[in-house]
């Protein structure tokens, strides 16, 4: 198949112009008036020190609030919308996603353990993203050996996902029951995906992950004997990068949903189904979306900042309707 590299390029340049719109519209954007030459001296003010000087509410918001919450938005936005593409190419199911099949409510019932148990407490952050990573790799394994079986056609796959997606969401409900108020508290958040946790040193675990897990997929695209010559192998090692990208994702935002259903079925329809371009396109696709929803969910109802995950599952739901109704007449 035959693609057009000019398309591609245009659609990138496209989605990278829209990122640079949406990052000056949130920068400047919130209950606090900043104005666009304040956020600018801001921001240039921590590379040149000697040269701007922002005034204090300026310096605050924008590079300590805003700025931090931008850069999630982003990251999260391309973990999530690789992840779904991977998923889908990997499943070969168009309906799969992290949050379609039930992968990001498990690792937040993962999650949602060690900080109700207090493990967290123990050993920081690191415990709680090692439940997130170890609950994604169990949450995969089950996903693969269901999609193996003959009886697993698209929409079944999904609707066992959505039983998870239930299930785990009760037995997370019931642990927050039992739990002490700030222990509970602190669970809630896994429960409604938002970026309200943004920092500076989230986001260096987010660069981190996603660059081991770009160098994965390179290694899978353009190496894919380090991996065995088993096509069904590949598959399943990307399935694993995907679930590695969803854990690192939800360990820090809860679960955003859709993100991961929405941005490959964006992708294809401008550039077509070619995997190696699908995938990383659809990171930031993903950026896009997540990015603009939270611009909205912050500025909707100002000062009220809404959580995105409820804005970007509002966006999803219906496409997930479509694609199953659709998938299920074609079947």
């Amino acid at each position: 198949m035959s693609v057009s590299t000019g398309r591609i390029a245009l659609f990138v340049v496209v989605l990278l112009l829209t990122i640079v719109a949406l990052v000056g519209s949130s920068v400047v954007t919130g209950s606090s008036a900043v104005t666009v030459d304040d956020a600018h001296s801001a921001i240039l003010h921590k590379f040149f020190p000697d040269r701007y000087e922002p005034n204090w509410l300026a310096d605050v918001c924008v590079w300590n609030l805003r700025f931090p919450r931008i850069l999630l938005a982003i990251l999260a936005g391309i973990s999530l919308g690789a992840a779904g593409a991977i998923m889908q190419w990997a499943l070969k199911n168009p309906l799969a996603s992290p949050y379609t099949l039930g992968i990001s409510h498990i690792v937040a019932f993962g999650t949602s353990i060690t900080i109700l148990f207090g493990f967290g407490y123990i050993g920081g952050k690191f415990v709680i993203i090692g439940a997130a990573g170890i609950s994604a790799l169990i949450a995969t394994v089950i996903i693969l050996y269901i999609s193996s079986r003959r009886w697993a056609t698209p929409e079944r796959v999904v609707l066992i996902g959505i039983v998870m997606m239930i299930l785990f969401g009760a037995l997370t409900t019931i642990l927050m029951y039992f739990g002490a108020a700030e222990a509970v508290k602190e669970a809630a958040f896994w429960m409604v995906g938002s970026l309200n946790r943004a920092s500076w040193n989230v986001l260096a675990y987010m660069a981190g992950t996603i660059v081991l897990c770009a160098i994965l997929l390179l290694l899978l695209i353009f190496l894919p004997s380090l991996f065995g010559v088993d096509e069904r192998r590949i598959r399943t090692s990307a399935m694993v990068v995907a679930s590695l990208l969803t854990a690192i994702t939800v360990c820090f935002t809860g679960t955003i949903g859709f993100v991961g259903l929405l941005a490959p079925h964006i992708c294809r329809r401008v550039i077509g189904d070619y995997p190696r371009f699908v995938i990383p396109v659809s990171g930031l696709v993903g950026a896009v979306l997540l990015l603009g929803s939270d611009l909205v969910a912050r500025t909707v109802i100002s000062p009220v900042i809404l959580p995105v995950g409820v804005l970007t599952t509002l966006m999803g739901a219906p496409l997930l309707v479509y694609l199953i109704v659709r998938e299920g007449i074609r079947g």
